[in-house]
C-alpha cells in the first residue's frame, strides 16, 4: 500500500466513534463474519441517490481496509438509484489521503482508475445504477449510503442482506467556505468506521 495511505489509516482514531453508530455499524460486522466463518465470497455494493459522493467513498475505503486487514475475499461496488457522475472534490480528498487516480476517459460521466497499492488491481469508479451490468446481480449485501436511497428503493433484485450507513451529505456545503473541510470529514467518518469494522471481525 502507498506510504501515505498506510499513514492515513494508521492514524485513523476508531475509539472516536460515537456509540449508536458502532451499534448501527453491528449488522455489517455480524453479516462480514457469518460470510468468513463459512468461507465464501463477500460483495458489498454501496449505493446512495447518484452515485457520486458518499457511495464511492464507502465503496473505496470498504475496498481498501479490506486489503488493509487482508481479507482478500472481499469486492466492493457502488451504485445509486440515478446515474450522474463522480464528483471532484471526493477524488481530491482521497488523493490527499494518498490515493492515486488516473482518469480514463473524459465524459459527462468520466471514468477513473482508483489505486491504493501499486501492486493491486485499481478500484474503477464511474456513477452508474446499482444493477447496472459492472455490478454484482445476486448474492450481496445492500449497504445503503445515505437514507433517502434506502427510503425510495424498498426493493433490490439480487440482495441477501440489506444494511442501512446513512451517511450526512457532503453536497449540502458545495457552496460554502466549509465545502473542502466538510468532504475530507465526510471521508475521514466512513474510513474510520470501515476501519472499526474490519477490525472486528475474525479470521476463520
Amino acid at each position: 500500500m502507498f506510504p501515505k495511505l498506510t499513514n492515513y489509516i494508521e492514524n485513523l482514531d476508531p475509539n472516536s466513534i460515537p456509540v449508536e453508530r458502532k451499534e448501527l455499524l453491528t449488522p455489517f460486522i455480524e453479516y462480514l463474519q457469518q460470510k468468513i466463518n463459512l468461507g465464501s465470497n463477500i460483495s458489498l455494493n454501496f449505493i446512495c441517490t447518484h452515485n457520486s459522493r458518499r457511495s464511492h467513498l464507502s465503496q473505496i475505503w470498504a475496498q481498501t481496509l479490506a486489503e488493509h486487514f487482508r481479507f482478500n475475499q472481499v469486492t466492493c461496488y457502488s451504485g445509486g438509484t440515478a446515474e450522474t457522475a463522480v464528483y471532484s472534490m471526493v477524488l481530491k480528498v482521497l488523493e490527499e489521503a494518498g490515493f492515486k487516480i488516473v482518469q480514463l476517459s473524459k465524459e459527462d460521466n468520466s471514468v477513473f482508475a482508483v489505486k491504493y497499492s501499486s501492486e493491486s488491481h485499481p478500484i474503477i469508479a464511474f456513477s452508474k445504477t446499482y444493477d447496472h451490468s459492472f455490478n454484482p446481480t445476486m448474492g450481496f449485501a445492500a449497504m445503503m449510503t445515505c437514507s433517502d436511497a434506502d427510503e425510495n428503493c424498498p426493493f433490490i433484485p439480487g440482495t441477501e442482506k440489506r444494511i442501512a450507513l446513512n451517511y450526512e451529505d457532503p453536497k449540502a456545503f458545495d457552496d460554502s467556505p466549509l465545502k473542502k473541510n466538510k468532504y475530507e470529514e465526510r471521508s475521514r467518518q466512513i474510513a474510520t468506521e470501515l476501519f472499526y469494522v474490519f477490525s472486528k471481525v475474525k479470521k476463520s
